[in-house]
């Protein structure tokens, strides 16, 4: 079934946690918008992440929200970073048709150095390693997997690399995350996470037109305008890099109303949007799934108390186990 358009003022806006899919025909530009709050914030939360690793870890979720709800199947799209910084490890998981998790590991007393050197960039808690976005379509099939280097740029720009080597589709990617400090209803302090972004990607009806510039540093890279890209483009990838950040988690701003800021000239369709939510994919019998598996010994190994317990990493769920439960059937 084809996606309704509709006009801005003729229904209620998206609001947090809804994906906005959007089309602007005269520049033949396609992408995804949202803006992420209590979901996010229930993510964050949760493990009481130090502000920078929340901020890093909240661009992760707002990447693969983008780019999991463009999935046209079943499957699981997942966002992955491995780094020798003090973040060494982020990870987000998209479950088809709706569900997002998200882990972050660190090594505190680097972060801490990190922190009181004033070296807070992303770039520097990551530092050297890999951006890996994975696509797993189940059992049934090989899972795909496109990796680029994490080379002291942003999330956004590295993003933008792999769109460039592995689909070679012109892409320019926005990411941003903020803490909000305000009051609830009985006028209490309340500190909360918010992050936003966009994605647009130029897909004219013929192909030719669809030409990138070689990489930065390249035999191509002459310093100025690249040769050979399309107007279209340029005008629509200068339109999306005038969005400060504060527009993408802004509250008052809203995902719709960002887009009519950006492209009401052109004329900009919005779809209907895609709710997303804090659902965890562990459950009591995966985990016991799992533990069958090991050995008496391992077993034995891991018991304290008389029980196993298990934590997911990504919801804090523990489970608990008798080891009676995990003997093989007789």
């Amino acid at each position: 079934m084809a996606e309704a358009a509709a006009a801005l003022g003729q229904f209620d806006f998206a609001g947090d946690d809804h994906v906005v899919p959007f089309q602007v025909e005269g520049l033949d530009v396609r992408g995804r918008a949202v803006q992420l709050g209590p979901m996010l914030d229930a993510i964050l939360e949760r493990h009481h992440y130090p502000a920078p690793v929340a901020r890093l870890l909240a661009e992760v979720v707002v990447l693969t929200v983008l780019l999991g709800t463009s999935l046209k199947f079943d499957g699981k799209f997942t966002v992955q970073t491995k780094g020798d910084g003090p973040v060494d490890l982020l990870v987000a998981d998209f479950s088809t048709p709706e569900n997002v998790r998200a882990y972050a590991r660190f090594d505190r007393a680097l972060l801490n150095k990190a922190i009181e050197s004033g070296e807070t960039e992303p770039e520097q808690l990551l530092g050297r390693g890999v951006l890996a976005f994975t696509i797993d379509q189940g059992k049934f099939s090989q899972p795909y997997q496109g990796i680029v280097p994490l080379d002291g740029t942003t999330l956004e720009e590295i993003a933008g690399v792999y769109f460039r080597q592995s689909e070679q589709i012109p892409t320019r990617v926005r990411l941003a995350a903020a803490e909000l400090f305000d009051r609830d209803d009985a006028g209490k302090p309340r500190h909360r996470w918010r992050a936003g972004g966009l994605v647009a990607q130029f897909l004219p009806e013929a192909p030719e037109r669809m030409r990138q510039p070689d990489l930065h540093g390249g035999d191509g890279d002459t310093g100025s305008r690249p040769q050979g890209e399309d107007d279209a483009w340029l005008e629509a990838r200068s339109l999306v890099e005038t969005i400060d950040a504060d527009e993408l988690t802004d509250p008052l701003v809203g995902t719709e109303r960002l887009l009519f800021r950006l492209f009401h000239e052109r004329g900009v369709r919005v779809y209907e949007p895609r709710a997303v939510f804090d659902r965890c994919s562990c459950s009591r019998d995966k985990i016991k799934g799992v533990l069958k598996g090991f050995s008496a010994e391992e077993i034995e190994a891991s018991q304290e108390n008389g029980e196993i317990a298990v934590t997911c990493e990504f919801c804090s769920t523990t489970y608990r186990f008798e080891p009676a439960e995990l003997q093989p059937a007789e």
